[in-house]
């Protein structure tokens, strides 16, 4: 891939962007605390001003962080599928959610299984462009093609999930609000490096194949009884 070589580059390195940003997204509370695919702002707590309790909501699980009396942070066990409605109801006044808003938004937290499916996915698909060749670039190409769908959806259901929430929140008036956090934004921006790396490492492959046509057609067969032209000798 000497003629596309360049090309072929970028999209190798949209595949690891999209890997380390899944990963991003993976790590979200409760691994770590302050990374959320969604925050809740629960406003100042008691007398001090220096708090700023809010609730973490991540991959697989989430965290109350700055909300206890003691100051620690409270984070659940990591699980796939939790219920976001119940913590809120239970952090955050005045606020109704009706049972099939509830029903959704618990049942499409366990579709974020999907966030590492995909990491794993693109870093596959990662290492194939790596590799010199045509057959390895075409198997990368349809790998990042597969990690755009499952990261499409993943984040389909996130919106979905986590929207409920968000307008429930926000239009409670009680001085809490809610906000997207950075996974969120993290698993956009991979969907968009897979989607486009599919298309600029299959290019590459194509291309390649091509120019590699065009030279072996090139080289014609040299006749018998003709051979290559002597170098003519000077003589000083």
């Amino acid at each position: 891939m000497a003629q596309t070589g360049f090309f072929h580059h970028i999209g190798t390195f949209l595949l690891f962007a999209a890997t380390v940003l899944l990963i991003i997204t993976d790590i979200s509370a409760p691994v770590v605390n302050n990374i959320s695919i969604l925050k809740v702002n629960l406003g100042s707590s008691g007398s001090s001003t220096d708090r700023n309790p809010s609730i973490t909501f991540g991959t697989f699980g989430y965290c109350t962080v700055d909300n206890m009396a003691s100051g620690q942070d409270f984070c659940s066990q990591s699980e796939v599928g939790y219920d976001p409605v119940s913590i809120v109801e239970e952090n955050v006044q005045n606020v109704e959610f009706s049972d099939s808003g509830t029903d959704t938004a618990k049942a499409l937290t366990r579709v974020m299984i999907l966030h590492p499916i995909a990491t794993g996915l693109a870093f596959i698909a990662f290492l194939f462009a790596l590799g010199a060749g045509v057959v390895g670039g075409l198997l990368a190409s349809l790998l990042s093609l597969l990690t755009f769908a499952v990261t499409l959806v993943a984040l389909v259901c996130d919106f979905v999930a986590f929207a409920i929430i968000k307008s429930e929140v926000n239009k409670a008036n009680n001085g809490s609000t809610a906000e997207w956090g950075a996974a969120i934004w993290t698993l956009l921006v991979s969907a968009i490096c897979s989607f486009l790396a599919t298309f600029i490492v299959f290019f590459t492959c194509c291309s390649a194949r091509m120019h590699r046509r065009r030279g072996t057609r090139g080289v014609k067969d040299v006749p018998e009884g003709y051979g290559a032209p002597a170098r003519r000798r000077w003589r000083w």
